[in-house]
């Protein structure tokens, strides 16, 4: 389980929606919250999305894109949402090679994601405008500064960060990170909510 949630994290796959179904937003009514809950999807989810809609009538008949944190602990995932909340954080990072191991699609441009806090309490709705692949020593300082959300020593601790992760991670599975190792980088806007 835990290299299925390091996974998921990742590729900012819905850790909090392990199941598959979706429920179009359309309209608001309680048979769709109820479908939401049962999911394992905190309601608050399903607001955000009704309240998304409400102000954009043309995505009336999309499904609720998957919601999810980033990080794989409580003080990063609710410190990183609140930087995408801010507008901050506008980027995010993953391992190829675990695509790869996965058999995992890679995220593509358009897609839309709920992002939350530790607990499932969506915080904003992003959207991906450009997905790249790049090795790891290839990582520019603008891109960690989009990632980490800062702007002092961003590609410091952009690399010290996502080496940590990627280490412990790879260890697992007996392989160890290298300088060339793939790095899948998705940069996002943040669409919902417009102000903060």
């Amino acid at each position: 389980m835990r290299h299925i949630s390091i996974f998921l994290f990742l590729i900012l796959v819905g850790c909090k929606n392990e199941t598959k179904n979706k429920t179009e937003i359309g309209t608001e009514n309680q048979s769709e919250i109820t479908t939401v809950i049962e999911n394992g999807i905190d309601q608050s989810v399903s607001e955000m999305w009704n309240d998304f809609v409400q102000s954009n009538p043309e995505f009336k008949n999309d499904e609720i894109p998957e919601s999810d944190f980033f990080h794989n602990n409580e003080k990063d995932a609710n410190r990183l949402a609140k930087l995408t909340l801010n507008g901050k954080k506008r980027a995010s990072s993953g391992l190829y090679s675990l695509y790869e191991q996965y058999n995992a699609d890679l995220p593509t441009v358009g897609i839309k994601q709920i992002v939350t806090d530790f607990n499932g309490n969506a915080k904003a709705i992003i959207e991906n405008v450009s997905v790249d692949t790049i090795p790891f020593n290839k990582i520019s300082k603008e891109y960690a500064a989009m990632d980490m959300g800062t702007d002092i020593e961003p590609l410091k601790k952009w690399k010290k960060a996502h080496w940590d992760f990627f280490e412990s991670f790879l260890k697992e599975s007996g392989k160890k990170p290298t300088e060339e190792m793939l790095v899948v980088t998705v940069e996002f806007e943040k669409i919902w909510p417009k102000n903060e």
